[in-house]
């Protein structure tokens, strides 16, 4: 499969966006395939660059965190962010891999972030391969 990806990655938790991040460069690497990586301060950034870059790339893979605090600014930035992502995936045709962990403390989120980079990876390759 010779597909362009391109990883964005927010990173407001450096830790768990770093744990993502290796996680789905593993699967990426395994399958020998081009990735382009861009670092972006947080989850809501994330759409803004996959339409900037929709036209350059096969898919895409979004990674990032948000936890919730003491405000409803968790809700508004994650259904936003995810939203906004689904909409381009189906309006372009293009596979966006959801590596988003929505938690409701930091410690899901570690848990989470074992798991949830390779998995979005996974998704954006098997919708590829359908292509």
């Amino acid at each position: 499969m010779k597909k362009k990806i391109l990883v964005i990655v927010a990173n407001y938790y450096k830790d768990i966006s770093t744990d993502l991040s290796n996680h789905a460069k593993d699967v990426l690497l395994k399958n020998k395939l081009k990735s382009d990586w861009i670092i972006v301060p947080g989850v809501f950034e994330i759409p803004v660059v996959i339409s900037k870059n929709i036209k350059k790339y096969d898919g895409f893979i979004a990674l990032g965190c948000v936890i919730k605090g003491e405000t409803p600014h968790f809700e508004f930035i994650s259904k936003s962010s995810i939203n906004a992502i689904m909409n381009l995936s189906i309006d372009y045709k293009k596979p966006v891999g959801n590596g988003i962990i929505t938690c409701l403390n930091k410690k899901q989120a570690v848990t989470r972030s074992k798991s949830k980079g390779q998995e979005a990876t996974n998704a954006v390759l098997q919708v590829l391969k359908n292509f």
